[in-house]
């Protein structure tokens, strides 16, 4: 699922929103130890792009 949820957030990265949206899709869908790498390759891939999106959506996860 991993794989899956990096394919589709690579595909959807022209648009902020779309990519939030699938962004919560994966925290939701996903395991606690594929969380982490998902964190990791949002910041790398990501993170000069929308790292306020990515911050809100994990701190969201935290709470």
């Amino acid at each position: 699922m991993l794989e899956y949820f990096k394919t589709i957030l690579a595909k959807v990265s022209f648009d902020g929103r779309l990519f939030e949206k699938e962004l919560r899709k994966a925290i939701k869908s996903l395991i606690e130890d594929e969380l982490q790498e998902l964190k990791n390759w949002c910041y790398a891939k990501f993170g000069h792009i929308y790292g306020p999106i990515i911050d809100k959506q994990f701190v969201l996860l935290q709470h």
